[in-house]
């Protein structure tokens, strides 16, 4: 499938400007339950011939669980009044509350993907998973290893990097025809 129309510039050059911060909201849904977090690490491309969005998601995470049962997830942009949405969702688990229902969010059924898309969010990237790898200590420099994983190379919490196909790129509707996003 060679079919990058979902490789928008604009679009991925201000999804990108909100690296590390303020964030992005990676969702997703699996048995009934929905899971909003807010994630400082992405990046788009091309692999194997589609358009991509790679996440990394700590396996002791709750959303972690959920990708691994939906095989898909969403890559929300905030829009820029969101900042209290992306400070909750970045520490607050969703094994101990409902995240969407606590803030009020309004939330539809994405289109391509099992999941959701934040309707409030500027932008929004489906993404079915084609691709996982797990991050493994003997793959990394020390100094990442010291800057980003605490305890050790042992104890560390990895992340498992996840290649999501992007599959549907959702646009607000006062951004349509806008080349800014």
């Amino acid at each position: 499938m060679n079919d990058n129309r979902f490789l928008n510039a604009a679009a991925i050059q201000k999804s990108l400007g909100f690296l590390p911060h303020p964030g992005l909201l990676l969702a997703t849904s699996a048995s009934g339950v929905s899971n909003v977090m807010t994630i400082g690490w992405a990046t788009f491309g091309v692999l194997w011939s589609r358009p991509v969005c790679l996440v990394m998601v700590r396996y002791t995470r709750y959303t972690y669980k959920l990708i691994e049962e939906a095989g898909a997830f969403t890559v929300n942009v905030p829009s820029p009044d969101m900042e209290r949405v992306m400070d909750f969702c970045g520490s607050h688990s969703g094994r101990d509350v409902d995240k969407i229902r606590e803030l009020g969010l309004a939330a539809s059924p994405a289109k391509m993907v099992p999941g959701i898309i934040l309707d409030d969010c500027a932008l929004t990237y489906e993404c079915r998973v084609v691709g996982q790898y797990d991050t493994l200590p003997k793959m990394l420099a020390e100094d990442v290893i010291t800057s980003h994983y605490t305890g050790g190379a042992k104890e560390a919490n990895y992340h498992r990097l996840y290649v999501g196909e992007i599959v549907h790129l959702r646009k607000k509707r006062q951004w349509q025809n806008t080349s800014t996003i």
